[in-house]
């Protein structure tokens, strides 16, 4: 649920030292002109990190949070931050260490210790939260500390384990303020990140405040800044068409993006480094109608994704026929090399052979999102133009999305995925995985053995052919149907600095680099 950055390499491998000192936070002196404000159509479903793993909530969550390791702008290797220095123990890549930064403390003035990183790994694990982090966790098998020393002991070799604890399921929380073993409630949110959240309305906006107690990685003096939720893009187009906001950030309708013209007075168009896709996952559990291979072949072969490109996103995303995006390494033309054009024709073929009663009837679900409606809704032409299917559409609000797909509600769901970290890691074992965040019900164990193989290699590019051939594998079981990739776009007032390192495929929101020119 988060982008990636192209051509990324991994140096985890080696010792990442403490060459970026800490530093304290102060505003830059724009209070007098107010706050910030900035707008989304991203959802936060909790401010708790233990149940939360999508991009509205680990947006805010870089903000409030600290994690041991951070990225900085322009570059997709992780580095300290609250952590003074990390890296691998031994050879073996299945013990890793971090040192803790002295000093730190969370917004409230309590101290930072090692128990509280311990802690806040422990809980994530212990409440097991079917829309939290957990499967980003997967390969980790115990959290130990001795004196500023916290010791990951991982289960298997994981090369990318370093980019996971960079990201929001590394974000350390008091332990002192947060249960155990649940998720805590409420509108307050305790971390040692830049900011410190002095108030929230859910769904409505979120008021933030430089902390005066970080110290770590970020070195850019942040002020003030409002954060205002809307319910989808057409409201906040009309926001920033209306100028009540300052910066218009994820998700704004393609025609906006699309519109818009290098003359315009006083506007500036951000474009980021990284890649949101977006595919059609399927149910594969028991009853379902895409429980048989056929249907789920079928339906991939007679998806249009260049009409989908060019009359609903207004050519702001590109047709995408593999897992992994363009420019990443690792990227393939899978689905294409099956199907490079619609071919209602073999999806009739494949059904018939099967044996399978057509019209085969099923729901597509989707959410948030800009154009989703739209999108859907040419889905389903599409599909009911071969006369083989029969589709309806359902919009489900996010929260109740998640756990509707999480616990096999839904035939087929449409999900929108942005990285956690700069690596093609996160774009398949999350998707396809064993421990897939989607829990569609798909295990295939050749693609489980190849995943681990490719965690288990320093030089990512040696393993371009494993991941090429997770790929294949995923284009004939056909357990989900890539359909677009994009950029990030940000719009802002030209008055607006520091817009153009907001977001960069890295998973952080970094609201901190706003400032008024």
């Amino acid at each position: 649920m988060r982008g990636v950055r192209a051509g990324a390499a991994l140096v985890a491998a080696v010792v990442l030292g403490s060459g970026l000192a800490g530093c304290e936070l102060m505003p830059l002196g724009d209070d007098d002109q107010g706050p910030i404000s900035v707008g989304t159509t991203d959802t936060v479903t909790t401010l708790d990190p233990a149940g939360a793993y999508d991009a509205g909530s680990w947006a805010l969550f870089s903000n409030l949070y600290q994690s041991l390791l951070t990225y900085t702008p322009g570059t997709g290797v992780p580095v300290p931050d609250a952590a003074s220095r990390c890296g691998f123990h031994g050879g073996d890549l299945r013990t890793f260490q971090c040192e803790l930064r002295e000093g730190l403390k969370f917004g409230n003035g309590r101290e930072v210790t090692v128990k509280d990183v311990q802690f806040s790994f422990e809980r994530i694990k212990r409440i097991k939260s079917p829309q939290g982090p957990l499967s980003l966790l997967d390969t980790l098998e115990t959290v130990t500390t001795e004196d500023r020393t916290i010791t990951f002991q991982l289960r298997v070799p994981d090369a990318t384990f370093p980019f996971k604890i960079a990201t929001g399921a590394g974000a350390i929380v008091d332990s002192s303020r947060y249960p155990a073993d649940r998720l805590r409630t409420g509108t307050e949110a305790d971390g040692s990140g830049p900011y410190r959240l002095e108030s929230y309305r859910p769904r409505t906006v979120a008021e933030l405040r430089p902390s005066k107690n970080y110290q770590g990685a970020v070195k850019h003096k942040g002020g003030a800044v409002s954060v205002h939720y809307y319910r989808d893009a057409a409201a906040m187009s009309r926001a920033w068409k209306e100028r009540s906001i300052d910066v218009a950030g994820r998700l704004m309708p393609p025609a906006d993006i699309a519109g818009h013209s290098l003359s315009d007075s006083g506007v500036k168009l951000m474009e980021s480094a990284g890649s949101e896709t977006r595919s059609l996952f399927f149910n594969l559990r028991a009853g379902s109608p895409f429980e048989q291979q056929p249907v789920r072949e079928a339906v991939a072969a007679v998806i249009d994704r260049e009409a989908l490109a060019r009359d609903v996103h207004r050519r702001t995303v590109e047709p995408l026929y593999s897992l992994i995006p363009q420019g990443l390494t690792g990227h393939s033309t899978a689905f294409f090399d099956l199907h490079p054009q619609p071919d209602p024709e073999a999806a009739r073929t494949l059904l018939r052979r099967a044996g399978i009663t057509t019209p085969v009837r099923f729901t597509i679900a989707f959410s948030q999102g800009a154009a989703t409606q739209e999108e859907a809704a040419l889905l389903k032409k599409q599909l009911e133009g071969t006369g083989l299917f029969e589709v309806a559409t359902q919009y489900v609000e996010w929260t109740e999305f998640q756990k509707g797909y999480a616990r096999g509600a839904y035939d087929a769901y449409c999900v929108g995925w942005l990285a956690d970290f700069p690596d093609p890691d996160n774009f398949t074992a999350p998707l396809v995985g064993r421990s897939s965040s989607f829990r569609s019900g798909y295990d295939n164990p050749r693609v489980e053995q190849l995943i681990r193989a490719t965690q288990g290699s320093y030089q990512r590019s040696r393993v371009t052919r494993e991941f090429r051939a997770i790929q294949e594998i995923i284009a004939r079981d056909v357990p989900v149907v890539p359909l677009w990739q994009k950029k990030d776009y940000v719009l802002s007032s030209s008055t607006v600095s520091g817009t153009q390192f907001l977001t960069d495929g890295t998973g952080l929101w970094r609201l901190w680099e706003l400032g008024r020119i």
